[in-house]
């Protein structure tokens, strides 16, 4: 999980350029309308759409786009129908890689993922080669200086949380999936605003990296999650922070 946590929260500590925040926004749209098809548009009644709408507030998406990804989904309005397609993959010294799409054209986006592993000393697998190596898993990101770990503890083991670590001044909360809203919801109404929450796939295992290697994994990851169709990248590698800031920068 150290391999997860340092990578979101270097990138978490990045300039939010505007091309970026509309790279963000497309993102959020397309999971917003699939989640609305898929569960409905009543975010009370939709975890899996009350997730993406309060993540999509989070980076400050105005509420007409969100309202728009909805009915979209649900088909009170015209929108493309996405595809969801997780891609599994090899990074740089046999880093394990799951890429989550949503395409509305699988051929396309399949061959330019292809291009993307191999361009960075990866590549594309079989359906199946890695994703034994992680595990689905609720992950919380509590700010440490706004809470005493103990209060925290409480709250969050009380609620049904697996486990509480803290590294580089943020509290990692982490749950399984069915556990995710209930403890969300015990962290919020007791006034304690998650930097982030989402249901992630966290690595049961991590390859170290250095040097070349390292170098190389970063560049994979970033052209990944810059990818338009890419949702969410996950791999269970591990570079040492002042390495992983260095490259990124």
């Amino acid at each position: 999980m150290s391999g997860h946590s340092k990578w979101a929260s270097i990138k978490h500590k990045k300039a939010k350029v505007d091309a970026a925040r509309g790279r963000i926004f497309t993102k959020f749209i397309r999971e917003i309308s699939v989640a609305a098809r898929v569960g409905g548009g009543d975010v009370n009644g939709n975890p899996r759409l009350r997730t993406a709408v309060l993540a999509a507030k989070a980076v400050n998406m105005p509420a007409d786009n969100i309202d728009r990804a909805i009915k979209k989904g649900t088909g009170e309005l015209a929108g493309v129908t996405y595809e969801e397609i997780t891609y599994e993959g090899y990074g740089p010294g046999g880093v394990a890689v799951l890429v989550e799409v949503l395409t509305d054209n699988k051929n396309r986006t399949v061959s330019e993922l292809r291009k993307v592993f191999s361009r960075h000393g990866g590549n594309l697998g079989e359906s199946g080669c890695v994703n034994f190596l992680f595990e689905k898993k609720g992950h919380i990101a509590v700010d440490a200086s706004n809470i005493e770990e103990d209060r925290l503890m409480g709250i969050a083991l009380d609620a049904g949380a697996d486990d509480l670590q803290q590294d580089e001044g943020v509290f990692t909360v982490t749950t399984v999936p069915r556990e995710f809203e209930k403890v969300r919801e015990a962290l919020t109404k007791s006034g304690i605003q998650p930097a982030s929450a989402e249901i992630t796939m966290l690595p049961k295992s991590i390859v170290k990296l250095e040097g070349k290697p390292a170098e190389q994994m970063v560049k994979l990851m970033e052209e990944l999650e810059e990818h338009d169709d890419v949702q969410h990248v996950y791999a269970n590698f591990d570079i040492p922070e002042e390495v992983l800031a260095a490259l990124i920068a």
